[in-house]
């Protein structure tokens, strides 16, 4: 499961919801980088969202200071 992969970047989603926490999970999987967008419903994950974006994959390459 991605939430739980090495080098994983979790940050809030600032830009959605009012009434709950959302968060956006990256990583790196065979495939390419995965983004899941999740949130947490009396203590068990809720995923919204999971897709290979382009921002995501631009996102954990800065985070985790990738060069290709």
């Amino acid at each position: 499961m991605l939430l739980l992969t090495p080098f994983r970047i979790i940050a809030k989603d600032e830009s959605h919801s009012q009434a709950e926490e959302r968060f956006y999970c990256f990583g790196a999987l065979e495939e390419g980088i995965l983004t899941v967008r999740f949130t947490y419903r009396s203590s068990v994950i809720r995923i919204i969202g999971a897709g290979y974006w382009r921002k995501g994959k631009a996102i954990y390459e800065r985070e985790n200071q990738v060069h290709k």
